[in-house]
């Protein structure tokens, strides 16, 4: 009884902090800060210390969004092509990714060059090895042989950071209203709320051990600026469209006014029976 009271406590606290309609206008901003200002943490933290993006934390964010999407929409409309339809948003989300992805393997391939770094002998410049070019080189050629690759680069972890934060914001916001118009909430689905909401604290938290352990600023700012421009482009523009056959709709869209359509019918039945 007590588990299952903090639970509820919890997860009203949190749907009520990303159902905030500014916190969601207002979130990407403050990525962005947190982008812009984030290598200043490097001033206050030691340069040898170990952190890492997870490499698989698009398929972790899928796999807590996509459940929780998945029971939030069946669980109200009983429809499957309905709940497909919302979960296809991560599809769109994951096929930006990998397409962004390769374009900038592209673009860092097209302008980048194969160095070979000389550690011993006379070439040796102020205690810095020279670098001799190495021509007709590919980047997974030059990494395999342990040279060094140089080119214009974006940051594809900052960008995976931001757009996994802005999604599990956008996607997770609509559990407020839900619970406000008085919608049922088993533990499981409010467990996966919370889990959602740990992995979004969970991701910024990474973004700010990136940002102050290996701070890159031109490469992690047009990354950032990337995954926030593709969130702007999906969930403010495309999606806004509206449900088609080509867009999957907003967040929540079908699915918040359950209780209001029931309650009009149930307030025009009497009215019915009192014409009759």
């Amino acid at each position: 009884m007590f588990l299952n009271t903090v639970l509820v406590v919890l997860t009203d606290l949190a749907a009520r902090f990303l159902g905030n309609t500014a916190f969601r206008q207002h979130f990407h901003l403050l990525l962005s800060a947190v982008v812009m200002f984030g290598p200043a943490l490097s001033f206050w933290v030691s340069q040898h210390s170990i952190f890492d993006v997870p490499s698989l934390g698009w398929g972790w964010t899928c796999v807590f969004v996509g459940s929780f999407v998945f029971l939030l929409s069946f669980s109200i409309r009983r429809s499957l092509s309905l709940s497909l339809r919302h979960l296809s948003r991560l599809g769109v989300a994951g096929g930006l990714w990998l397409g962004f992805c390769k374009l900038l393997d592209l673009l860092e391939n097209a302008t980048g060059s194969c160095y070979e770094s000389l550690h011993a002998g006379p070439d040796v410049a102020n205690g810095q090895p020279l670098l001799v070019l190495r021509e007709d080189e590919s980047k997974s050629e030059c990494l395999k042989a342990g040279m060094l690759w140089r080119g214009y680069e974006v940051s594809e972890d900052v960008f995976l950071l931001c757009l996994c934060c802005l999604l599990l914001a956008e996607e997770t916001a609509v559990f407020g209203p839900y619970l406000n118009l008085g919608g049922m909430s088993d533990p499981p689905l409010r467990i996966l709320f919370l889990f959602c909401v740990l992995l979004l604290a969970l991701w910024i938290f990474l973004l700010l051990c990136l940002l102050a352990y290996f701070p890159q600023f031109p490469t992690q700012l047009l990354g950032g600026a990337l995954g926030c421009l593709s969130w702007r482009g999906l969930y403010q523009g495309w999606y806004r469209l509206g449900p088609s056959w080509y867009c999957p709709g907003r967040p929540g869209l079908g699915l918040l006014n359950t209780k209001t359509s029931s309650t009009e019918a149930e307030e025009a039945q009497p009215n019915h029976d009192r014409c009759n």
